[in-house]
Formats: C-alpha cells, sequence, structure tokens
C-alpha cells in the first residue's frame, strides 16, 4: 500500500512543515499589503488594521481549546479540517470585493489557524520520542523562523509586481498538497479520557487571551491609557486569573493550567517568553528603522532583514547535533547571553551604516536564537506525557502566541515614546539624530529582555530533560506511532 511507503514519523515532519509555514508566513506578509488594501478598499488606516485584529482574535479564540478538541475528536482529523478551514479561507480573502468581506474571511482563516499550529506540534512530539526530538527540531524550525522573516520579502515582491491577492492566493496550492499528502499518510491518535466539553474553560480561555492579544495591539497605536486597551488587558488578565481558579478544579479541563507546575516545562516557556519577545521585537523594529530613517523601500528592508532567519537556521544545524552531549541549559544560557549582545551593538548603527553591516548583525542575532529556539523545541515537552502533550501543546502555543506580541508592544511602546513628535522643533540633522537615539533606545531594551533570559535559562536542570539527551553510544530508539 502507498501508506506505507512512509514511516509515520516523517509523515508528520512534513505535513506540520508544510502547514506551519504557509500559517506563520500568513501572519507577516499580510502587514505588507495594509497600505494597498487602504488604497483599494479607499479606507483609513484604523479599519484595514482589523485585516490583521480580526484574524489574531480569531487565532486566540481557538488556540486554548485546540489541545482538547484534537484529543477528544482525532489529532489527524482536526488537524486536516483545521487546513481545509484555513486553505479555504486564503481562497475566499484573495477573491473579496470588500474590506467586509476580507476582515470575515480572515477571521474564518484565524479558526483554522488556531488550531493548526497546537494540534499539529502535539502529533508531532507523539510522533517523535524524546531522544529524537532535537534531531527533528533541526527540520520544523525551518517555518517558525524562516516564514516570519520572509514574509516582508516574499508580500514585498508579490505587491508590487503582481496584486495583493497573491498573498492569500499563493497559500492555496501548498494547503492543498500537504492536506492531500496528510489524509493519505497521517494515522489518527485519540485520547479516551477527556470528559465532557469545559464551556467555562472554552469562554475564559479564549475571551481572555483575545482581550490580552487585543490590548497588547491596540496600546502601542492609541495609547495605554485609552480605555481600548487597559479596558481589555483588565478583563483578560481577569479572565486568566478565573479560568486558572476554575480549571484547577475540574477533572477534565480545557486547559490543563496544572502542567505548568512541570519545572522543565514552566521554565522553557520562561526563557521562550523572553527569546520570542526580543527575536520578533526586532523583526518588527527594524523595517521601521530601515524605512524611516533609512529610506529604503519595503522588499529592500525585508532583504536586509532576512539573514536574522539564515543566521537561526544555520546555528540551529549545530545545535542539533552538540544538544545530546551540553543539553538545554548551557546551550539557552549562552543564546541568550549572544543575543543580548549583539542587539545592544544595534545602538551602534545610525542613519549612515552600510546596509552591510546591519545585515551582518541580523544574522549575528538569528545565529545566537538558534542556540534557544531548537533547545526549547527539544526539552520543553521532556517530561510531559503523551497522553498530555496535546494539552501542553495548547499552552505552549499560548505563551508563544502572547510572547510575539509582548514583545512588539513593549519595543513599539518605548519607540512611540522616545520618537520625537510631529511638533518638535527640530529640524534636518538635529531630527535624524532624536529619530535615531529613539530606535537606540528600543534596541538595548531589547538587549535586555534577552539578557533577562540568559538568566532564566541558568535555572534549568539538564536532569529535567535527560529524556530528550541521547547517552554516549546509545542508538536511535525507534518511533513508535499511534495508530
Amino acid at each position: 500500500m502507498l501508506r506505507e511507503r512512509i514511516r509515520p514519523d516523517i509523515a508528520v515532519a512534513v505535513v506540520y512543515v508544510s502547514a506551519m509555514f504557509i500559517n506563520i508566513l500568513d501572519t507577516t506578509v499580510v502587514n505588507v499589503a495594509l497600505p494597498t488594501l487602504s488604497r483599494t478598499f479607499d479606507v483609513g488606516t484604523g479599519r484595514v488594521e482589523w485585516v490583521i485584529t480580526g484574524y489574531l482574535l480569531s487565532l486566540a479564540a481557538w488556540i486554548p481549546a485546540s489541545g482538547w478538541i484534537g484529543d477528544r475528536l482525532g489529532s489527524k482529523r482536526i488537524f486536516l479540517t483545521a487546513l481545509a478551514i484555513f486553505t479555504a479561507a486564503s481562497a475566499l480573502c484573495g477573491a473579496a470585493t470588500s474590506l467586509n468581506q476580507l476582515i470575515a474571511f480572515r477571521i474564518l482563516q484565524g479558526v483554522g489557524g488556531g488550531m493548526l499550529t497546537p494540534v499539529g506540534f502535539a502529533m508531532l512530539m507523539r510522533a517523535f520520542p524524546p531522544e529524537r526530538r532535537a534531531q527533528v527540531s533541526r527540520l520544523v524550525i525551518i517555518p517558525t523562523i524562516v516564514a516570519p522573516a520572509s514574509g516582508p520579502v516574499i508580500g514585498g515582491y508579490l505587491i508590487d509586481t503582481f496584486s495583493w491577492r497573491l498573498v492569500f492566493y499563493m497559500n492555496v496550492p501548498i494547503g492543498i498538497i500537504a492536506f492531500a499528502f496528510g489524509f493519505i499518510f497521517l494515522r489518527e491518535h485519540k485520547e479516551p479520557r477527556q470528559g465532557r466539553f469545559d464551556i467555562a474553560g472554552f469562554i475564559l480561555s479564549a475571551g481572555g487571551l483575545a482581550l490580552i492579544l487585543y490590548a497588547l495591539s491596540t496600546g502601542p497605536n492609541k495609547g495605554w491609557d485609552s480605555p481600548h486597551a487597559w479596558g481589555s488587558g483588565i478583563a483578560g488578565v481577569s479572565a486568566f486569573a478565573s479560568l486558572i481558579v476554575i480549571e484547577l478544579r475540574q477533572t477534565y479541563p480545557m486547559l490543563k493550567v496544572r502542567l505548568v507546575a512541570d519545572r522543565m516545562f514552566r521554565t522553557a516557556m520562561l526563557a521562550s517568553t523572553c527569546s520570542t519577545g526580543a527575536f520578533l521585537g526586532i523583526l518588527f523594529v527594524m523595517p521601521i528603522f530601515l524605512q524611516e530613517v533609512r529610506g529604503v523601500s519595503a522588499f529592500q528592508s525585508g532583504l536586509t532583514t532576512f539573514p536574522e532567519a539564515l543566521g537561526v537556521l544555520f546555528s540551529a544545524q549545530i545545535a542539533g547535533r552538540i544538544y545530546p552531549r551540553i543539553g538545554p541549559r548551557r546551550l539557552m544560557a549562552a543564546g541568550l547571553t549572544g543575543m543580548g549582545l549583539v542587539l545592544m551593538s544595534l545602538t551602534q548603527v545610525d542613519a549612515g551604516t552600510s546596509l552591510w553591516v546591519v545585515r551582518a548583525l541580523m544574522f549575528l542575532v538569528g545565529a545566537c536564537a538558534g542556540y534557544v529556539f531548537l533547545p526549547v523545541q527539544a526539552s520543553s515537552f521532556a517530561r510531559i506525557s503523551p497522553a498530555d502533550t496535546g494539552h501542553a501543546s495548547a499552552i505552549f502555543n499560548t505563551q508563544r502566541q502572547v510572547s510575539s506580541a509582548l514583545g512588539v508592544a513593549i519595543l513599539a511602546t518605548v519607540l512611540s515614546l522616545r520618537l520625537p513628535g510631529r511638533d518638535t522643533s527640530l529640524a534636518g540633522d538635529a531630527l535624524v539624530g532624536a529619530e535615531v537615539g529613539a530606535y537606540h533606545d528600543v534596541f538595548f531594551l531589547a538587549g535586555c529582555i534577552a539578557l533577562a533570559g540568559a538568566l532564566i535559562a541558568l535555572t534549568i536542570r539538564d536532569s529535567d530533560a535527560a529524556a530528550t539527551m541521547k547517552p554516549k553510544g546509545a542508538g536511535v530508539a525507534p518511533v513508535v506511532a499511534a495508530e
């Protein structure tokens, strides 16, 4: 049979990488299209931003519940359903004839995207035993790093050369091929002991995460004194606080917050919060610096920041090979320390610095980050049982979504506070100098966030991740795939 020709673990890896690439790419490539969408539909910036916000809130509503849904109804079934929804919604977005249609289709796209990542990651963790996770992480790190970095490059090229509609249409062929491949080769997995649907947990987790992400996205733009920002932020935090109280009392909770008590899982996520926040925060700020201060095009700024992804891919291959001998603690601490120092060195970049210097520094940022991202992915689930993997994946991906939004929000807020306003009396070189100084403060802050992560990484115990570290002379354990 055709199904027997491809190993189950390889099938999961192929489908996961393909689906994650278009899912994560979509979050950054659409940002480039916003000015074009504003002109096409003749609307202001505030309205067109709902193309991003609507997707983000829909995504947030489904991430926490994805673990329970995948375990109860079947990981293959839910993953393929989510992929089908995401692919169909992408085609609808490309065919939209009004802004309202586009926003509605983006919300639908978020339903698929919200379940796609956690369910796929849980499938991956189950397909590969702990001792092989460092090895497979060298492959699956590709979509999580290359996709956001290549978004501005791909988006800028498609919009400038063809049409904004291709930003969405390009997801369709990849999604169809990945769906067909997964339908044939993926194997179903269910966890029988899931209990009834936790309505209170679903409402509080979905609403809490959506409100927190909305606050983080609107705070830097509208100001943190805006009721939209602080009101939604307080409501979101309150919802999550209530969620924790309720879920700890549930026999079968929607979100198993008890898993955070695992030391390796908790500490890895805290270090990931710092690394993800600093990494994606800089990926957000640097293009603005290049376009606003240096005056380069969106496409050229994308090419200048893209070496960050190349650095991750380069170092992740090395980290994957030495991880079994060194373990997560030293790799993550060294990577975060180096990342922090390189980010701080960006304070020496000014309006006249060669773009090749900027590209080299961005490459080094990525090279240091690779020594963090791979150990986090390999070690986080070291002590999580297969039965709890779906729930752990939901928590892990919730953390990752909040971390990226938090990093961008912190750096964007500081940047808006430090940049000279429109009514400033500064002009010429003095104005440029003030703007460069504002970006220097942001670069330094990003470095501090990374160094804080290094201190957290030093508290990791390699013994907690022993299951993911292959002893010297040991062979690779066979893969046990769930039928």
